[in-house]
């Protein structure tokens, strides 16, 4: 089994591929073409269920070990904690107009360009720092009696996306996923 850090990074890995999928779905507004609603609006569930109430309420947790050890990184795990907080709301946001859309609302194409934007820049950017700033230094100083601890004050729970069992909500992303992998990439 991977180590908790190495679950970290995977996670990390999973969430730039969503973000990428995201991405790639707002972008065919450019083409005339329009995105695909439902999918979106799926990948921002699973952001939201899965990220912001296990990985990051689990980040916070490790950041808290990390500052006793490593205080020097103390500006950095308040700026992510912050964004941990900023993530959740833009989400909040993105996921609104994408309802609004999908019931036929107008929602002009600007605004929900920069919902975009600005959701996706935030996240590739947090993830970014954590990996550059934060899992090397959690690699070097948490123990496995530390991620005993965080375990206890954060219960796990299975990953609904690319876990062994995917959940209702999550089988049409999750086979989007796998249609989009036997895509030869060239």
């Amino acid at each position: 089994m991977a180590d908790s850090n190495q679950i970290w990074h995977y996670e990390h890995v999973r969430f730039a591929q969503l973000l990428k999928m995201l991405e790639a779905q707002a972008s065919a507004l450019d083409r005339g073409v329009d995105p695909h609603y439902e999918l979106m609006r799926d990948i921002l569930f699973y952001l939201r269920a899965y990220g912001d109430r296990v990985h990051h309420p689990r980040e916070d947790v490790a950041f808290s070990m990390l500052l006793t050890r490593a205080p020097e990184l103390a500006a950095t795990i308040e700026r992510l904690r912050v964004e941990h907080r900023t993530i959740a709301e833009k989400a909040e946001d993105l996921h609104r107009h994408l309802d609004e859309i999908v019931e036929d609302v107008i929602v002009p194409r600007a605004v929900f360009e920069q919902s975009v934007a600005e959701f996706l820049t935030l996240y590739r950017n947090h993830i970014a720092t954590e990996e550059r700033e934060v899992l090397p230094t959690a690699a070097r100083l948490l123990r496995h009696e530390d991620w005993s601890a965080a375990a206890s004050e954060v219960p796990g729970q299975a990953d609904p996306l690319f876990g062994e069992q995917v959940l209702a909500p999550f089988r049409a992303l999750r086979a989007q996923i796998e249609r989009d992998a036997e895509i030869p990439r060239g």
